[in-house]
């Protein structure tokens, strides 16, 4: 049997430019009920495809009573009744959805032996005379719209008639046109033959209706002989925003800072606003972060060297913890038993301060992983798991070592200078820590790896020699600099027919450390100490110290790390690691060395450490310092916030066993002004690691009343039209009280700032009533060097970014206006879901747009 498939052919027209004859369609426009259809029998010279477009028109009923179509399904499938005439001819009975549109038929017929025919044609479904209203998608509470009907008449001649417009309650059928001041609900209409004519109803959405709004427009000529209807409805959003205002709150250097939350003391200015909540959230023991983040390492699914190797590493420093803190055991042990909430992702926290939903984003596996790794940490610190787990990595590492000492990078491959050179340096950075597990294979694994690598620096050397290369000039690669620093942590005599090699790459080190990268400096600081070359480490840290960017918040850093790059001696995360170690052996300054700590350790509060060169590096950095480090993984300090009157104390609170995490809600008639006056103490001296958390004010308030609020990130939203020159497209910035016209196409345009390299954020703009967006595919899209995801709503354009690094960003996207009236534009907001106490919204405007002229 023929299966058919009637679907609506989409013609996405300019809804704005409503002229004379055109046929505007949307997704709200007009049907009629088709009774029935035959195909009519061909004449021997007619061929099928003259009939190609057909046009089904429908005539009112006898009674003159006036048809309301309802039913808008953009397809319609059926499975027919045919009959055949005696000639062979098939008619059969369908029901169409009520669109006055153009429809494309498809047919396929075959035979029981699979012989085939396909036929398409066009489909239209039409009325002598139509009404095509033109409504927006979605309409907010205080707006003033006005709503277009056109009238199409397709007959021969002219026709005059009355056309009216029903408001009512969707959810009750109650009328609602006073409430709406549908003050014109009937108007009268003339249309000229074949042609068309606009009618406009101007109507008002009141703040106090919160239902859905159905719509009924009927038509009808004087003679009664025509007529039609439409009946749909129209969401109506709240025009009351819940906001989240937020504030980082930051304790270093001090036991005492204050803080003023200038939105909330000033809250009592506005008649509208309502409070929600006030939440407090605090994280006493930062460190602990790093802890959690062990658990990556020991949980690599390849089979590379490298991945074996950080098995080992993290399994090590597991092990190394548990014997310098053994009651950190205790905390583990809590976490197994009771407190499970240490074990959440951090996308996962916090879902009611949170401006979407983790299930609604890209990032939901993400956040299932890190969740998982989180859980994997009560593993990892099992001892005797940790032996099993130490005994397995190591033999799957010694399997892959070549003969010559050598590692692959998978098992089958050549060997790897880089993997190899960083393996070694990884098991020194153990024996520096006396973490080393104490396995024979692994001193064979270092004492046959090391023969490699110093062959390897004197085939570099010898090759300088025999392409006559200059060796005064600057010949230091950074596989030279990484070999001097590995070999720094063995104690290894330097066979003697590679110390001519070391010699010369240790005198190159000394003299061209200036043109090497902070990477590379901090590792000719380390080797250099190491050799006894103390004047040339100490002019390393000088400068160091010089180039460095110091913030109270963010503590030490450097500005390349705002633009790294791609090799492995370019990220910011080693790099600081790095420059740490060179700290702590040449330097000594307890207070350098914490800010640079907390450079460090700010960076987990935004973004997760993807990588398990950075997350060992990065551990190992917090660790060293001859234990002194790992004590403040034991201490607890307790922290109090002072909210105006109120006093929340982590004492009083339940806290979260390792970071000292706790939450407190305060209910919205216990919220008071005075409590945006702020001031965090803590019970311990100021020892320079960072402590942090943030106050969460969640209200209510009318859309367009809404103040702009900025944190780290900083959020301007702005509304141009663009006009066609001789000189080309012209933007024009439409300020507050300037008109627009309908037709007119704007471009919104977004400033995003961010101070500091952020992951896992959520940009949602917010749009007005009478604007359609151009862009309407999902997808992600590049600008700038910054790949984010991009999604159109209904009523808002979403912007998804995994990774933001610190600039300033600006977004722009094309509009049409399609309809007259006033409207609330909405606001811009973004949140770091990873950290949700970074977030930011621009202010609320109204927008008015007059028809065009």
């Amino acid at each position: 049997y023929p299966y058919l498939l009637f679907y609506q052919e989409y013609y996405r027209v300019l809804r704005y430019g409503i002229s004379e004859g055109a046929v505007a369609l949307s997704g709200n426009v007009a049907g009629l009920f088709v009774q029935k259809s035959t195909q009519p029998k061909l004449a021997a010279d007619e061929k099928l495809e003259d009939k190609k477009d057909s046009v089904v028109s429908v005539k009112v009923n006898d009674d003159n009573k006036i048809q309301i179509r309802k039913n808008f399904n953009e397809t319609a499938f059926f499975y027919p009744d045919l009959h055949t005439d005696s000639v062979g001819n098939v008619s059969f009975t369908f029901t169409i959805p009520e669109a006055l549109t153009k429809w494309k038929m498809m047919t396929l017929a075959h035979t029981r032996d699979l012989a085939s025919s396909y036929d398409e044609r066009t489909v239209i479904t039409q009325k002598e005379m139509m009404v095509q209203p033109n409504m927006p998608r979605f309409i907010r509470q205080g707006d003033k719209a006005e709503f277009p009907v056109k009238i199409v008449n397709v007959t021969s001649r002219e026709i005059t008639g009355t056309v009216q417009l029903e408001l009512f309650d969707a959810a009750t059928n109650k009328p609602v046109d006073g409430w709406m001041k549908n003050i014109f609900p009937v108007q009268y209409f003339t249309a000229d033959a074949n042609g068309s004519m606009s009618v406009v109803f101007p109507v008002e959405i009141p703040i106090g209706f919160t239902s859905v709004l159905g719509y009924r427009i009927k038509a009808i000529t004087n003679d009664k002989q025509f007529s039609d209807g439409e009946e749909n409805a129209i969401p109506v959003l709240t025009n009351r925003l819940l906001v989240t205002e937020s504030m980082p709150l930051n304790l270093r250097n001090t036991n005492k800072k204050d803080f003023r939350f200038d939105k909330l003391i000033n809250s009592g200015n506005s008649g509208t606003l309502t409070h929600q909540s006030l939440t407090v959230e605090y994280t006493t023991n930062p460190l602990w972060l790093v802890v959690q983040a062990l658990p990556y390492l020991s949980k690599g699914d390849n089979e590379s060297a490298d991945d074996y190797f950080y098995r080992i590493y993290a399994n090590s420093l597991a092990s190394y913890i548990l014997k310098n803190a053994p009651s950190i055991k205790n905390i583990f042990d809590k976490w197994r038993i009771s407190d499970t909430s240490a074990l959440l992702s951090n996308l996962s926290k916090n879902q009611e301060l949170k401006s979407v939903l983790l299930e609604e984003t890209p990032w939901v596996f993400d956040a299932e992983n890190e969740t998982q790794q989180k859980k994997n940490i009560l593993l990892l610190f099992d001892l005797v798991q940790i032996s099993k787990q130490n005994k397995d990595a190591i033999s799957s590492l010694k399997e892959l070592q070549l003969p010559n000492g050598a590692f692959p990078w998978f098992k089958g491959g050549r060997d790897d200078r880089y993997i190899t050179q960083s393996i070694i340096t990884g098991l020194g950075k153990l024996k520096y820590l006396d973490a080393l597990t104490a396995s024979p294979e692994l001193q064979k694994i270092i004492s046959s790896a090391l023969p490699y690598l110093d062959k390897k620096i004197k085939e570099d050397y010898d090759n300088l020699k025999k392409t006559k290369t200059k060796l005064n000039k600057n010949n230091l690669s950074q596989l030279a600099v990484q070999y001097l620093y590995m070999r720094s942590f063995f104690d290894e005599i330097i066979p003697g027919e590679t110390k001519p090699a070391f010699d010369y790459y240790t005198q190159q080190s000394k003299q061209y450390w200036l043109s090497q990268n902070k990477m590379m400096q901090a590792m000719i600081a380390v080797a250099s100490t190491r050799r006894a070359s103390t004047a040339i480490a100490k002019t390393i840290i000088r400068s160091l110290k010089e180039h460095a960017i110091v913030n109270e918040e963010m503590g030490m850093f450097y500005k390349e790390w705002e633009n790294y790059g791609y090799y492995w001696y370019q990220s910011p995360v080693e790099s600081q690691a790095m420059i740490i170690e060179a700290f702590e052996e040449v330097d000594k300054n307890p207070s350098t060395l914490n800010d640079l700590r907390t450079w460090l350790i700010k960076q987990k509060q935004t973004q997760n450490w993807k990588s398990s060169k950075a997350t060992a590096d990065a551990t190992y950095a917090i660790l060293i310092s001859n234990g002194k480090q790992n004590e403040k993984l034991d201490q607890q300090p307790h922290i109090s916030i002072q909210l105006g009157k109120e006093r929340i104390s982590d004492m009083a609170e339940k806290t979260e066993a390792g970071t000292g995490y706790f939450k407190k809600t305060i209910a919205a008639d216990k919220i008071d002004p005075s409590m945006g006056n702020i001031q965090l103490i803590s019970d311990q001296p100021a020892n320079g690691m960072p402590s942090w958390g943030a106050v969460y004010w969640q209200y209510f308030e009318d859309m367009d009343k809404i103040t702009t609020a900025s944190t780290p990130l900083q959020l301007t939203k702005k509304i141009f039209i663009e006009k066609n020159t001789n000189y080309g497209p012209v933007l024009t910035e439409v300020k507050d009280g300037d008109e627009m016209q309908i037709g007119d196409k704007v471009k919104i345009r977004i400033e995003l700032r961010v101070d500091r390299n952020m992951e896992y954020l959520h940009m949602k703009d917010m749009r007005s009533a009478a604007i359609e967006p151009v862009n309407v595919i999902s997808g992600y899209k590049y600008q700038d060097g910054l790949s984010y995801y991009e999604t159109t709503k209904d009523a808002s354009t979403n912007f998804f970014f995994n990774w933001l690094p610190r600039g300033t960003y600006v977004f722009e996207y094309p509009l049409f206006i399609t309809q007259a009236g006033n409207y609330s534009n909405g606001i811009t907001t973004i949140q770091c879901l990873y950290a949700p106490e970074f977030s930011s919204h621009s202010n609320g405007t109204r927008i008015n747009i007059a028809a065009k002229k």
